[in-house]
């Protein structure tokens, strides 16, 4: 009975552990000291309870094992600090990457940094194209059953291909970074943003065609603002769709909005198109994309 309340007590204090990463990532001995501190003073409250049932026990005895408990735990807290610090580290090979004993016991707080780590983009951060693919396919499933309004953007960097040649891809890179910052800041909290290839970005959002295109003009004077402190005039185009009638899966609705970008592109770049008229589906019937050159 001990043997498995000690397992219960070792599993509990691990469990709260990573709990506590959340806010406590880099204090290692406040949060193993909570943690064991926690678990301990359930098991005494638990004990006293029985006994006073039992016994008639006062709460003085409660008091006295609930303090013996917290100075076990603050000897076990320090003691087992001083183990990862002087000596897990040694042994573990700093390739693993494993920041704490508990890591090595559960691996479950890198399992769920790594989980969140394989959606995104290398470079950016932000959400890839696998996770675009996925993601909004269930969001036009969604909109298509409640009705809510669900719009795409698609935003490509005019003349990237330029920066590319004539700085280097390091540079390129940088104007990349930057931008997914400033289209980080731009988004709504239900928003999804999305790096989908090269320099096209993309953003699905919980908005009708009006809110969308008013989202596309503030990126794009967002990002002419920007460039005018920068070494590169930089400027944007974008295509917008919207689930409709005529756009009800996901590759509908990129088609269409890839459409609307290279008609941005072939009509001068530096602007936004959405939907002409109030008729999106005249927009797909009549008009068709251009060829472009890489990096356009």
């Amino acid at each position: 009975m001990g043997h498995d309340a000690a397992v219960r007590d070792a599993i509990l204090i691990i469990l709260l552990y990573e709990k506590l990463g959340k806010y406590l990532r880099k204090a290692l001995f406040t949060r193993i000291l909570v943690s064991v501190a926690c678990v301990l003073t359930f098991d005494q409250a638990g004990f006293f309870t029985a006994l006073h049932f039992v016994t008639g026990a006062p709460v003085a005895v409660f008091f006295g094992g609930w303090f013996a408990k917290m100075a076990a735990a603050l000897v076990y807290s320090t003691m087992l600090v001083g183990y990862i610090r002087w000596f897990e580290a040694r042994q573990v090979p700093a390739a693993r990457g494993l920041s704490d004993i508990f890591d090595t016991l559960t691996y479950r707080e890198r399992y769920e940094a790594l989980v969140e780590h394989v959606g995104r983009d290398g470079l950016t951060g932000l959400l890839h194209r696998g996770r675009f693919d996925s993601d909004g396919e269930a969001a036009v499933a969604a909109s298509l059953r409640t009705a809510r309004a669900l719009s795409l953007l698609i935003i490509d960097v005019d003349h990237f291909k330029s920066i590319n040649d004539r700085f280097g891809h390091a540079e390129g890179d940088k104007v990349l970074k930057a931008l997914a910052i400033l289209l980080g800041e731009l988004v709504g909290t239900e928003d999804q943003l999305f790096r989908i290839g090269g320099e096209e970005f993309a953003i699905l959002g919980w908005r009708p065609q009006p809110l969308a295109r008013l989202l596309g003009e503030t990126v794009r004077q967002a990002v002419k603002t920007s460039a005018s402190t920068s070494r590169f005039d930089i400027t944007v185009s974008a295509g917008i769709s919207t689930v409709s009638e005529t756009t009800r899966c996901l590759a509908d609705l990129f088609a269409l909005a890839d459409q609307r970008l290279y008609k941005a592109k072939s009509t001068g770049r530096d602007r936004v198109v959405g939907e002409p008229g109030g008729n999106e589906a005249d927009a797909r019937n009549t008009w068709t994309r251009p060829e472009r050159s890489a990096g356009a």
